[in-house]
């Protein structure tokens, strides 16, 4: 740091103090500190910006005293617009922003994206719920079906969302500052409702050093806190009628907020119950085996409750449940291969929060996050997979728990001035996780089209098993404001856990900086060494039952086996997998608050943890568990390694407008390219017989545009919401009646996906209450997105695509309260 102070020395030499400063503080309703919001000052032609630290702070230098325009923003919160008259030397002033929430007043609502923020060196997007709830998409009342609004978010075939080209658990979800990814999966499975969240923030390859264990990036949620006036809403709880086949109750998604005070002026709270009831037809099968039904509820609980003004304490709880009998219906998959599913989490977190003066911050935090699975299939018969789908009993009969207790430590050190201004965190983070399972397989059959079996797997050994981990981290970074146009964030990170026990260390850096003479501009970049979360799931596979294949010939006799597949870990002292993250971005502020963003990401992958297979390389090199065995056959034995290699590289350009009230629009295109040399996850559940794994990942799409907006009309009080989405088929894989893959990995891909949502909203004043009714159409040009499709060569239908979203006229009924 000493020799990048004396280069800045050097370069840019001393900063001259102005003659004004402005010492504002910002802060909420209920009295606590807004981080991260954008101040710009305006007036007699000059233009200066920053941004609130930590503790809500900010400073402002101005050459010369007189009236300016303040204008304060931040995602969550309405926009602040007022005027100060500063005088020579210092100036002190403290601004409160309200919470957003919808609203029918003719007031500014949403924070302006247009503004270039100068004290972020990494790609972020951030929206704000009310967003969240304009923007039509399929199945609105969770946020994970909202995240497929987010440039760089994709959502796949099965719901799955990847950020910027990884997989689902190589993004860190958090919920207030705390890890939301499942335990044992580290994908995104709890359930939020979208009325929930006040804000989300998305901040892609190169995040900040208090953030790791996610290549990919970090999404970071924000829930709703209550003020001092109690308000509540509900939405969709009046169920809807449905003609499929007949007249039924589709799918109803009723949900019901609730806020205020526990004690005004002192504690506050805020409640979301979220429920779902999902009832399914699936229009090929016959008449009374064509239907099935799920439920699904969660409640998310905010509490901010101030000890002090300046000792905030934050007490919240999530509790998702679901309960699906015969789940995984479709025309390839009758009632009796489908699974009664049953799960539930529960989240706990506190966070306290002390404010200390000159700008300091200590906070103090720890979660408790347990989850539980039951999958229960029909019955106990052998699991049939032929040309034609699947038949009999699905093979795996399974209970799973998992958990994770997070301790968090922040200082937010005071800024303070060297060669520039300094802004010093640092902090310690400590994980411990588990998992359990008590799993029992029973047999899988590949057919030919005749049904004439070809390979049959049977499962052998204990399914139960347990592991853990513990985690530790820290971090220290400095964010230096060399001038107010070139900002230097440079940080240091380490992570050990007991699996690896490895002592990693990831430096990062990144710069921002807006040429002289170009306002409203920035071109900003950077460098990041991040590594994943050492995975539960990877390491308990040897522990795990292992599978024995015999294989018939033509005439149906018994042409080879039982030939065993197993996973072992030879060298537990393996590599920690890392990535090597790149990121270049410029912005630019056009006429009419138009922001115009491009950005170049590359995220490169190595000493990725996969299994191989290591009879294709040693086909002699037996393990010593089965030297019992007189004449053993193997048809795999799975060794973990760390030669797993992805690389993803991408161009983003978007552009971004708010117009008057709330209404706004985004239009963006990414062209990218993921790829990996494993992209099958080898595991005892997927018994598939890969020679070679290399190719694109799942997910990959090169080419997607996207637009949304919620936009005005000439008739007041009513609005037009979409939603258009276009791009690349996803890729898919060919296997024969063995399931063996008889072309290159994701060799093919469905067709092109296109969606155009198109809803018109009408907010009316009825028995003293404010109303928000919409209505519109799903995918209106009822453009077939296939999510199926057969893949099984030599099946008459081979290569047949099913599934899909088709057109659907949906009606949603928001009730807003008196406002």
């Amino acid at each position: 740091m000493l020799i990048v102070s004396l280069f800045g020395f050097l370069t840019f030499g001393f900063v001259a103090h102005a003659d004004v400063r402005l010492n504002g503080k910002i802060t909420g309703e209920t009295g606590k500190p807004v981080p991260g919001a954008r101040i710009s000052l305006r007036g007699d032609g000059l233009l200066e910006t920053a941004i609130s630290d930590p503790t809500g702070a900010f400073q402002v230098s101005l050459p010369k005293p007189g009236r300016v325009d303040v204008e304060i923003e931040r995602e969550g919160f309405f926009r602040l617009k007022t005027s100060l008259e500063l005088a020579e030397g210092a100036n002190e002033a403290q601004f409160v922003l309200s919470l957003l929430r919808e609203v029918v007043e003719s007031v500014d609502v949403n924070a302006n994206p247009g503004f270039v923020d100068m004290d972020r060196t990494s790609p972020q997007v951030s929206l704000s719920g009310t967003t969240l709830l304009d923007v039509p998409y399929p199945a609105t009342n969770t946020l994970r079906n909202a995240l497929r609004i987010i440039p760089g978010m994709v959502q796949d075939g099965r719901g799955g969302v990847h950020l910027h080209g990884g997989a689902e658990e190589q993004t860190l979800y958090t919920l207030e500052g705390f890890q939301l990814n499942d335990p044992l999966t580290g994908r995104f499975e709890s359930r939020l409702s979208v009325e929930s969240v006040q804000s989300i923030d998305v901040t892609a390859g190169r995040p900040p050093a208090e953030f790791g264990k996610g290549s990919s990036g970090v999404l970071a949620v924000r829930s709703r806190t209550g003020d001092d006036r109690l308000r509540y809403s509900a939405t969709n709880f009046v169920p809807g009628i449905e003609y499929q086949k007949s007249l039924m109750i589709g799918g109803w998604t009723p949900r019901a907020n609730l806020s205020g005070p526990w004690k005004k002026g002192r504690a506050w709270f805020s409640d979301s119950l979220d429920l779902q009831f999902v009832n399914t037809v699936i229009r090929d099968l016959p008449r009374g085996q064509d239907r099935t039904v799920a439920w699904r509820g969660s409640n998310l609980l905010h509490n901010q409750i101030n000890l002090t003004p300046s000792n905030i304490l934050t007490v919240g709880s999530l509790f998702n449940l679901w309960y699906a009998p015969r789940n995984g219906l479709s025309i390839l998959d009758p009632r009796e291969t489908t699974v009664d599913r049953r799960s539930r989490q529960w989240f706990t977190y506190l966070k306290d929060q002390i404010y200390f003066r000159r700008g300091a911050l200590l906070e103090f935090g720890f979660s408790y996050n347990r989850t539980y699975a039951r999958e229960i299939p029909q019955g106990d018969g052998i699991y049939v997979v032929s040309p034609f789908g699947r038949r009999g009993n699905y093979f795996l009969d399974s209970s799973r728990r998992g958990g994770r207790d997070q301790w968090i430590t922040n200082l937010f050190a005071p800024s303070f001035t060297f060669l520039g201004g300094h802004q010093l965190k640092a902090g310690l983070d400590l994980t411990r996780q588990f998992y359990s399972q008590s799993a029992r397989r029973s047999g899988i059959e590949y057919t030919t089209a005749d049904f004439t079996p070809v390979r049959r797997t049977l499962f052998y050994g204990s399914g139960q098993l347990r592991r853990s981990n513990f985690e530790t981290s820290s971090y220290i970074q400095d964010s230096w404001r060399i001038r107010p146009r070139l900002l230097i964030e440079a940080g240091l990170r380490q992570d050990w856990d007991r699996i690896l026990r490895n002592w990693n260390f990831s430096p990062r850096l990144g710069f921002a900086w807006s040429p002289f003479g170009l306002e409203g501009t920035k071109i900003s970049g950077g460098f990041a060494r991040i590594f994943d979360q050492t995975s539960l799931r990877v390491f308990s596979r040897p522990l795990d039952q292992y599978s024995a294949s015999i294989y018939f010939g033509p005439d149906g006799d018994i042409a080879r086996g039982p030939a065993l597949s197993v996973y072992c870990i030879d060298n537990p002292r393996l590599a920690s997998p890392r990535y090597h993250n790149w990121n270049l971005g410029f912005e630019h502020e056009l006429p009419m608050s138009i922001q115009a963003r491009v950005n170049l990401i590359q995220r490169s992958g190595t000493r990725g943890f996969t299994y191989i297979n290591r009879l294709l390389s040693h086909p002699d090199d037996l393990p010593r568990v089965f030297d019992n065995l007189a004449d053993p056959v193997f048809d795999a034995i799975y060794v973990l390694s760390t030669q797993r290699a992805d690389r993803y590289r991408a161009i983003e350009v978007t552009l971004r407008q708010p117009i008057r009230q709330r209404y706004e629009w985004m239009l963006s295109y990414t062209r990218s390219r993921a790829r990996s040399n494993a992209v099958i996850d080898q595991s005892v559940d997927e018994p598939l017989l890969i020679s070679d794994n290399a190719g694109p990942l799942p997910w990959d799409t090169p080419n997607r545009w996207l637009s949304w907006g919620y936009l005005p009309t000439p008739w007041k009080k009513w609005a037009v919401a979409y939603l258009a989405e276009y791009r690349t088929g996803f890729p898919f894989s060919i296997q024969d009646a063995n399931g063996q893959l008889v072309s290159k990995v994701n060799e093919l891909r469905y067709p092109a996906f296109f969606e155009l949502n198109l809803h018109v909203e009408r907010t009316v004043f009825f028995r003293k209450q404010w109303w928000a009714i919409r209505g519109g159409f799903i995918n209106l040009t009822n453009h077939r997105n296939p999510n199926v499709i057969n893949n099984v060569l030599g099946s008459p239908n081979f290569l047949k695509a099913y599934g899909g979203q088709g057109r659907a006229f949906n009606i949603r009924i928001r009730w807003l309260g008196k406002q």
